[in-house]
């Protein structure tokens, strides 16, 4: 039987033949740190810990509706009055009626970046990209084999609406907001960011091929899609939670491809969707780990923060909404943001996302039907299962994607078996 000890021989175990890539991952139980363990570098002379700083994509959009949330707690905010209420540009081309809880659950048909530019650059403009999004008109997914979307993810779109309706309440910038309703009452600031300050860039892990000097140059890269070796498929069989995967792939031997389609059907994915909503212009996305993007405020996507901050906000959801006796969010709004409000497929993930207000089901075998989180682009993960006070973060700089690594499956089903 495995146990909380464990996790740092899996974590290493995890690594493959990325060396010396790695990760962080800090687990809550019950209030309390169980698992605070790390392996790799994060930069050339930079090893991972609990404090190192990442760019963790859509584990953002998890946080962003965490400062909603509290911001509805407060009374600045409601989930269910227009948008339009508090920025009036935005009640334009069909949108008046449109309101927050539409947004976080992606039933607003505001997810095609290619509707606002198809030029990367202009997206590192916050208030250009306000303007562009609150002229932006609403439209539906393309259709695929005749399937009914019940939502179409906002991978982008979503940020620049919330973040800028934060600003219209608080009358902050989005980070200060941030650092006043979120990161300071939870003791983290300092470890979560919208737009990373100039004299931390050089702390932010980056992927191997960044540890050259004059990486930060290079042209956009796409992941690598490597096979599995004799050595990965070794790991993928001897892990403590393996079994479980093979009793649900019956005869089908364990892999990267086969565990993953235990989570995705990536033959669901509507691609032309996926593209609309991610890829300005089609073809490439964002360099995201250059200095010029992380400085940027893309609150969807390029959200950067530590491992023991995202753990810690976990923690707090788990924990009722409150930490350390305050309240963060409020019993009855952390009730309604914890309900299931969409359930069926989406047009841009290859799944039932089973949206609840700004955050999305936790993939698992394990039947934990109230757990909730956000994960990330690169396979990154965060979450927490309120009925066994369960809070997860695991980020790294692999190079990967949440479609072709198992890391994060393999780390959160041995702590949800373990909780």
């Amino acid at each position: 039987m495995a146990t909380w000890h464990d996790f740092s021989d899996v974590l290493k175990s995890l690594q493959f033949d990325d060396a010396p890539a790695g990760g962080s991952l800090v687990i809550f139980k019950d209030n309390q740190v169980v698992v605070n363990t790390s392996v790799g570098q994060a930069l050339p002379n930079v090893v991972w810990d609990e404090h190192t700083l990442s760019v963790n994509f859509s584990i953002g959009k998890g946080v962003m509706a965490t400062l909603i949330a509290a911001l509805v707690s407060k009374g600045l905010l409601s989930y269910d009055k227009p948008i339009a209420h508090v920025w009036g540009q935005f009640a334009v081309n069909g949108k008046q009626d449109i309101t927050l809880r539409h947004i976080l659950t992606h039933t607003a048909n505001l997810f095609n970046i290619a509707d606002v530019t198809n030029d990367p650059q202009v997206l590192l403009n916050w208030q250009l990209m306000g303007e562009k999004i609150a002229n932006m008109t609403p439209s539906a997914p393309k259709p695929k084999d005749n399937h009914h979307y019940a939502s179409a993810y906002s991978a982008l779109v979503s940020g620049w609406i919330l973040g800028h309706v934060v600003e219209k309440v608080t009358q902050l910038t989005l980070q200060a907001a941030l650092d006043t309703f979120l990161a300071e009452p939870l003791g983290i600031k300092g470890e979560l960011y919208f737009g990373v300050p100039s004299d931390k860039l050089d702390q932010v892990a980056k992927p191997v091929y960044y540890f050259d000097k004059n990486a930060d140059t290079a042209v956009r890269r796409k992941p690598t899609l490597k096979p599995d070796t004799k050595a990965i498929s070794d790991v993928l069989n001897h892990l403590p939670i393996s079994y479980l995967w093979q009793d649900a792939l019956g005869d089908t031997p364990l892999s990267t491809a086969s565990i993953n389609k235990l989570y995705f059907d990536t033959s669901k994915m509507n691609l032309m969707n996926y593209k609309n909503a991610l890829m300005p212009n089609g073809r490439d996305g964002v360099s995201y780990h250059s200095q010029e993007v992380m400085q940027a405020c893309i609150p969807a996507a390029n959200g950067v923060s530590t491992a023991n901050a995202l753990a810690t906000i976990y923690a707090m959801h788990a924990n009722g909404g409150v930490w350390q006796n305050q309240t963060i969010i409020s019993a009855k709004v952390l009730d309604d943001l914890r309900r299931v409000q969409v359930d069926g497929l989406d047009a841009v993930m290859p799944a039932n996302m089973k949206w609840r207000t700004g955050f999305h089901r936790l993939f698992s075998i394990h039947n934990v039907p109230n757990a909730y989180g956000h994960m990330g682009y690169n396979g990154s993960v965060a979450f927490c299962d309120p009925d066994s006070k369960l809070a997860f973060a695991f980020i790294h700089n692999f190079d990967t994607v949440m479609l072709n690594d198992v890391r994060q499956f393999a780390l959160s089903e041995m702590a949800i078996a373990l909780a």
